[in-house]
């Protein structure tokens, strides 16, 4: 039992990396949360002034706590829902594990999502009006992620996912980051084996597969 504020609610966008790296923790460890979809795009409801009252950034995912409070970040978010549900563990059961799992974590972020991410926010046709586009940079990025592909093939060639034996949060990340760059029309080559097949199983599993609001 834990006297920590449960969390009551989960404001998303399901078509976006970061809230759905969320919404896969969630169904993986089978918890229902309400959900309140947001359009992050037309009507741009993250800067709404009631949902910046309650986040204090323009950020999407956030959880809302039953105290009141809102947690922003995936990460951060993804942490403290396995408080209250540690099964399947995401996080590590040991230093060892999380140091490890933390390290994949890290490299997902910031060799693939990250890169994957610039080159959507300074390429992409639906992004302009809400990006300050600068296209040299978008480009500069498609090297890095095919440097970042490259990373995970590696690894999967040695290791059934990322951090060790079974599934955790990196496995996440990196997945939902190598889906998302297909909306800038960028796949791995088709020498990455291993990355396919391991994109394959994770697709299979709850939450992975990408699902259109209503």
């Amino acid at each position: 039992m834990t006297d920590l504020p449960r969390p009551v609610r989960l404001y998303t966008v399901s078509t976006a990396p970061n809230p759905r790296r969320v919404l896969a923790a969630m169904a993986l460890k089978g918890i229902a949360l309400p959900l309140t979809e947001l359009d992050m795009v037309v009507k741009r409801e993250q800067y709404d002034e009631a949902y910046l009252a309650k986040t204090g950034r323009p950020v999407i995912p956030a959880l809302e706590l039953e105290s009141g409070e809102f947690l922003t970040e995936t990460i951060a978010i993804t942490r403290y829902l396995e408080h209250f549900h540690p099964d399947p563990p995401l996080f590590g059961r040991n230093a060892l594990e999380a140091a490890r799992i933390e390290m994949w974590q890290r490299r997902a972020e910031f060799e693939v999502l990250i890169p994957v991410a610039m080159v959507f926010r300074h390429g992409h046709p639906g992004m302009v009006g809400l990006e300050d586009q600068v296209p040299a940079w978008a480009e500069a990025n498609l090297p890095r992620v095919e440097k970042g592909f490259a990373m995970l093939e590696n690894r999967l060639r040695e290791s059934p996912f990322l951090a060790g034996d079974s599934l955790t949060v990196a496995d996440i990340t990196a997945y939902m980051s190598v889906d998302f760059a297909k909306v800038s029309r960028i796949r791995p080559s088709e020498d990455k084996t291993a990355l396919a097949e391991w994109a394959a199983k994770l697709k299979a599993m709850p939450g992975f597969a990408m699902k259109k609001p209503g």
